[in-house]
């Protein structure tokens, strides 16, 4: 694979290394003070017959309602699909047309598409475009500001993820790559948890949030770095789940916002690090929670209710928007559970409007939300081929089968897309995107099915057929059979900013039996093999494998199922 990116700005020459397969300009930084629009153009991926590209698109004109960009190609590239844009080719000329959800472009604003596309010869990167008829990253003499490509210092892009690398934790890095096998692995790149106050500044001599950012300064070199972080230590945390509990009390929602998010921010904000851009994703599982697992519902809790009473998860979570949403190069993704916890119509409709709610609560705008992430630290199947919730068996829909359980989606990707636009519909930005965390959702090895289930029953149909091999949707701790999923990648479906690795592969969701410990996390019997369930899996066994340190500790037992069923497969 080659990967390759341009930011063509005042007129530079492209500059083509050998045999056309990767291709530089001129630093952004070059950029002069007046251009009307700015167009970074990655090849992100590419073989001897095609290649993916993402294209990234700065506005610094007048607000537009809907767009169109052109290029032409020296070669006889072809586009072949695309997505977050109407691509159509005349020619060697491409015009990409805004769609009607994303067609708002304001001052300043950027909006990213991709496309995949067919070649031979040599695939040389376009040398100029235009925004409306403009041409784009030029000085247009007007002397008015100006803005350079890729995010470097001239706003927010519209994917973080575009035309840059991520960042791979040393410290995770370094477990996997102990492991038999774990090289073929330890590169990839893997959230940073920040999951209690001590995480900030490092625990047990580990590194704190300023060593990780040093150290992505100096994996960033010359082009684009993300830095994805985990703000994890809201009050009262994970109210349905002993494993995950945190340090803070239901109450202390002051010391929240003084002693972690304050901190947090004041690094972040340091100017030694705006050339990175940082993806936070804010608080994994809170707001969820307080829709399904409150009331009277027989999920519900008490500390789901009481969370729900005083409110501080939709004050911390909108305390963590608003602060950390006003430094210009941080990136909010609110955690959005995952299908088999939103995707009933119960839920769905309102968990977006709760998360409206903490996102315009505490000084907060859904302008501080750049986009959602689903399936964070969780195994729900990216896509399930083998059959659809529209599918029916002898006359009986596969959403009464045991497994859908009346669930309006199969799989992940199914209901991220969705979700995102009922979050649009409640009124945030059109432009959001959304991030699916594939770290343990790969379900390979020999028990990954190849076809259909027998039709002898919807039942048969689908256990037979799902690539999901969990006991039930509703389990969720280290859970026997997992595997790698698709590994990290930028704009890999529409709607979709990036697939993820957020929940680093190797490091538990919770011990399998009572640990003694002084970071605040319990023993929640979901985490325990012999256990046979409660009301939120239906009580079926807990499917979890035995033996499992606290929740965040290395688990190496896992680590290597994950790897012996990863899918795609390890090579």
């Amino acid at each position: 694979m080659t990967r390759t990116r341009t930011s063509l700005l005042a007129a530079l020459a492209l500059v083509a290394a050998a045999s056309g397969t990767a291709l530089t300009t001129t630093p952004a930084t070059a950029a002069p003070a007046a251009v009307p629009c700015t167009v970074d153009y990655t090849v992100q991926n590419q073989w001897d017959t095609g290649f993916t590209a993402a294209v990234t698109v700065i506005n610094n004109t007048a607000a537009k309602s809907s767009w169109s960009v052109k290029w032409s190609y020296a070669g006889n590239q072809q586009v072949t699909s695309g997505w977050n844009a109407r691509i159509s080719q005349s020619g060697s000329s491409v015009t990409a047309a805004s769609e009607s959800y994303n067609g708002g472009l304001a001052t300043g604003g950027s909006v990213s598409f991709g496309f995949n596309a067919s070649y031979s010869g040599s695939n040389a990167l376009p040398t100029a475009f235009t925004l409306d008829g403009v041409t784009c990253n030029v000085d247009d003499g007007t002397g008015g500001g100006g803005g350079s490509g890729g995010g470097t210092g001239g706003g927010r892009v519209g994917n973080p993820y575009a035309g840059a690398k991520v960042y791979v934790n040393p410290e995770w890095s370094a477990k996997a790559a102990a492991e038999p096998g774990g090289s073929r692995v330890s590169n990839q790149p893997t959230g940073v948890w920040l999951d209690r106050i001590a995480a900030i500044n490092g625990v047990n001599g580990g590194m704190g949030l300023r060593d990780h950012l040093d150290a992505a300064l100096a994996q960033k070199g010359s082009g684009q770095e993300v830095v994805q972080l985990v703000v994890y230590d809201l009050p009262g945390r994970d109210c349905s789940a002993l494993a995950s509990n945190g340090e803070l009390g239901p109450t202390e929602i002051d010391k929240y916002r003084t002693q972690f998010i304050d901190p947090i921010a004041a690094i972040l904000a340091d100017p030694k690090y705006a050339s990175l851009r940082i993806v936070t994703a804010i608080e994994i599982d809170s707001l969820p929670n307080l829709v399904t697992n409150t009331g009277s519902r027989a999920t519900a809790t008490d500390m789901c209710n009481t969370m729900l009473a005083n409110g501080n998860y939709v004050k911390g979570v909108g305390y963590a928007l608003a602060k950390l949403g006003a430094i210009p190069n941080v990136y909010n993704y609110l955690d959005a559970g995952h299908h088999g916890w939103l995707g009933w119509d119960d839920n769905f409709a309102a968990s977006a409007n709760m998360f409206k709610q903490a996102a315009t609560s505490e000084g907060a705008t859904v302008g501080d939300v750049q986009g959602f992430i689903t399936n964070t630290a969780n195994f729900s199947a990216l896509k399930e081929d083998n059959f659809t919730v529209d599918d029916s068996v002898n006359g009986t829909s596969v959403r009464q089968s045991t497994w859908v359980d009346w669930n309006r989606y199969a799989d992940e990707l199914s209901f991220a897309q969705a979700f995102r636009s009922e979050l649009v519909s409640v009124g945030f930005d059109s432009g959001i995107g959304m991030l699916i965390d594939t770290s343990r959702n790969g379900w390979g090895g020999t028990a990954r099915p190849t076809g259909p289930g027998p039709r002898t029953s919807v039942d048969t149909y689908v256990d037979g057929g799902r690539y999901d091999r969990r006991i039930h949707v509703g389990n969720w701790c280290n859970q026997a059979g997992a595997g790698l999923g698709e590994r990290p990648q930028a704009d890999p479906a529409p709607g979709i900013d990036a697939y993820v690795w957020m929940k680093p592969p190797g490091e538990s969701d919770g011990s399998s039996t009572a640990i003694a410990n002084n970071e605040g996390k319990g023993f929640d019997r979901m985490c325990d093999p012999t256990y046979t369930g409660n009301a939120r899996n239906n009580y079926h066994m807990s499917g979890a494998l035995p033996d499992a340190p606290l929740a965040g500790h290395w688990f190496s037992a896992q680590f290597q199922q994950l790897m012996r069923n990863a899918y795609p497969p390890l090579s």
